[in-house]
């Protein structure tokens, strides 16, 4: 089973990044769909998107089954907020998706759930937190910054390791997120095409970045 998630994961072609920062939670993502691991199926395709008021969710693997994720995990919160008469935490969204993606993964198939995701969200005290869940359905709460199992995640890592700071501010982790992103879409060929970034602050959640990666052709001198 290892060996089967390890071969799909290589094929998902995907960049995601999640950075805490002192003052809330930096989300972000790349646009490009990939194909059997070498077409390019959309070039404009948001993979870092609000769940509701207070989550944002992004994810690499299985496109169909990162969606059906999204549109599932919404609707169980809102039945647990309207059940529970108040809000879940960040915590239990993280929980949901990986009790969600454990029972996927193990049941038989002959097209697997493959589905990593990022998490973040902001609690009714106003803290942020930021999970990471794996395609097996193990959740661990990011102290720091995470790709996920992104096939841009080495050269995301390699940025980050050397540039990301403790106390640094949203701000300066929507700046670092950005060059994470630039990093990996000039040298990974599963990501590209555009960059989405969401800040999660106690404020409340915004889109600050929305851009587009064109080609441009020059002639040369």
């Amino acid at each position: 089973m290892d060996k089967e998630i390890e071969k799909n994961i290589l094929k998902s072609g995907t960049s995601i990044i999640g950075i805490v920062c002192k003052d809330g939670i930096v989300m972000a993502g790349d646009r490009q769909v990939t194909g059997g691991g070498s077409i390019v199926l959309s070039k404009n395709f948001q993979k870092v998107n609000q769940v509701n008021d207070y989550l944002v969710i992004s994810w690499t693997g299985m496109v169909a089954d990162a969606l059906m994720l999204t549109k599932l995990i919404r609707a169980e919160l809102k039945l647990k907020e309207l059940r529970s008469k108040k809000r879940p935490q960040v915590k239990e969204a993280a929980n949901l998706i990986g009790m969600i993606c454990f029972r996927n993964i193990r049941q038989f198939s002959t097209i697997p759930s493959i589905v990593g995701t990022l998490i973040g969200g902001v609690n009714e005290d106003g803290t942020t937190e930021l999970y990471t869940i794996a395609p097996a359905g193990d959740v661990m709460k990011v102290e720091d910054y995470d790709a996920n199992f992104s096939s841009g995640m080495p050269y995301i890592l390699g940025l980050l390791e050397r540039q990301y700071k403790k106390d640094m501010t949203v701000k300066e982790g929507t700046e670092l997120a950005l060059e994470a992103l630039k990093s990996s879409t000039q040298r990974d060929a599963g990501s590209g095409y555009g960059i989405d970034v969401f800040t999660i602050t106690k404020d409340g959640i915004k889109h600050v970045v929305k851009q587009k990666i064109e080609a441009e052709y020059k002639e040369e001198k």
